[in-house]
């Protein structure tokens, strides 16, 4: 790819990467949370040049979840790349219980991966984004109680469905990793991987290499 900017020539050339057998993204992807949530946010349409920038760079994975906001993130992600839908996967994610507005300071009140209520989460994912179909649909947190055979049962129905095209899992360890793959293939786990949190290297990247599972870090500069 190159472009002019100031009457320089950039050249960018992305590298990408295979996340499980369903999906070819850029090896670098932006996660769009500080946008709407934590650190302060940002003004809306900064925030949509920056992913339409990131686009222009060559860019196609991008990271939002219902609980960023909440829901706002979505909704952001979703109104900036609506004309761009056909050069982009679109990862988001569910686990937790949120309370509804005014009740709860926190609003993150729990976690919860029970299969009705995955399938309520992507329903109304679907609606935030304006998308047809989520392309990577993560359990954001384990569940510990609702065992994980359950939880990606009801995410293989909503692929079976058409609703999401591969599923991913974060902050999930090797033994849950391996049960949850039995059940329907895993595309990625996302877990903080940087110089400084190297936990997974013990364990979870070597069952994501035998699996074929791809290995998302999120906070990669800490």
């Amino acid at each position: 790819m190159k472009r002019m900017v100031a009457g320089i020539t950039e050249n960018h050339t992305m590298k990408t990467r295979q996340l499980g057998t369903a999906l070819t993204v850029s090896a670098i992807g932006l996660g769009c949370m500080g946008m709407s949530f934590a650190y302060g946010g940002q003004a809306e349409a900064d925030a949509i040049r920056t992913l339409h920038r990131a686009v222009d760079l060559g860019i196609t994975l991008f990271d939002t979840a219902e609980v960023y906001g909440p829901f706002t993130n979505e909704e952001l992600v979703g109104k900036a790349l609506k004309e761009l839908r056909s050069k982009v996967v679109i990862a988001t994610k569910f686990g937790f219980r949120i309370a509804p507005e005014g009740q709860d300071r926190d609003r993150i009140i729990g976690v919860d991966s029970r299969p009705e209520h995955v399938r309520a989460v992507a329903e109304a994912s679907l609606r935030r984004l304006g998308v047809e179909a989520i392309d990577l649909f993560y359990q954001h947190r384990v569940d510990p109680a609702v065992p994980i055979e359950d939880t990606v049962g009801a995410m293989a129905e909503l692929v079976r469905e058409g609703k999401i095209k591969a599923l991913g899992l974060s902050e999930a360890g090797a033994t849950t990793i391996r049960r949850a793959h039995a059940v329907h293939p895993i595309a990625a786990v996302q877990t903080e991987y940087s110089l400084w949190s190297r936990d997974v290297e013990a364990d979870v990247l070597p069952v994501c290499r035998e699996l074929g599972i791809g290995f998302v870090p999120y906070s990669p500069l800490g």
